[in-house]
């Protein structure tokens, strides 16, 4: 079974989503850890409740941002994952870091991407006035939220609609698509070349995979 180790910043409602996959058989991995750079992240606390190892690194600790990544690539690597999940991780990581994990490093930004890379994506899509808004899983590369698209899903954006309310109603989309598409590197179904992503031995478009894929 493959050995998965997840990142996280925050409250981990996608890290749950994962957890939930996993026990209900449809993700056929084992998360094997989960570690945060906040040590009050609530996510620890689902992942303890699973029966999941966790551990917390403090940037404070270290003498700067590749000290820290090179601590945590060690932390990682200490249980021996194949797949590294970023879970709502808010840090930019280093390219050693990346260049590590290139291929089995996931992650899950709330935008239409290439669309609104960084912060703040839900207002952004609603001063902009866009009709659509959605999440993306991608492969991580050194272009901050820039490697290659494998999964999207869109949701309407409404008159009435809040930041709030977008952020609410695409968690629920999120938490589909992402045990989806680790599901698909679990069975050797996706792939990272030059910097491209494929799938089912093709590469992808700038939207990724259809959703419908099984």
């Amino acid at each position: 079974m493959k050995r998965i180790v997840v990142l996280i910043s925050g409250s981990g409602s996608n890290l749950q989503a994962i957890i939930d996959a996993c026990q209900l058989g449809r993700l056929k991995a084992e998360i094997v850890a989960v570690l945060s750079n906040k040590a009050e992240a609530y996510g620890l606390q689902r992942a303890q409740q699973a029966g999941i190892a966790t551990a917390s690194l403090a940037i404070a600790d270290y003498a700067d941002r590749d000290a820290f990544d090179q601590a945590l690539l060690q932390q990682i690597d200490s249980y021996q994952p194949d797949l590294v999940v970023l879970a709502g991780y808010m840090r930019i990581l280093s390219a050693p870091f990346i260049t590590h994990y290139r291929g089995r490093l996931l992650n899950i930004h709330p935008s239409l991407l290439p669309k609104y890379p960084g912060l703040h994506t839900h207002r952004r899509a609603i001063e902009n006035g866009d009709s659509h808004h959605g999440a993306s899983v991608h492969f991580v590369t050194e272009q901050l939220d820039g490697g290659p698209v494998i999964l999207q899903a869109s949701i309407p954006v409404l008159p009435s609609d809040t930041e709030q309310d977008l952020a609410t109603r695409l968690l629920s989309q999120e938490h589909l698509i992402y045990p989806q598409v680790i599901q698909w590197w679990v069975e050797g179904r996706l792939a990272l070349k030059d910097d491209q992503a494929w799938f089912d031995g093709k590469p992808l478009g700038v939207s990724g995979a259809n959703a419908t894929s099984d």
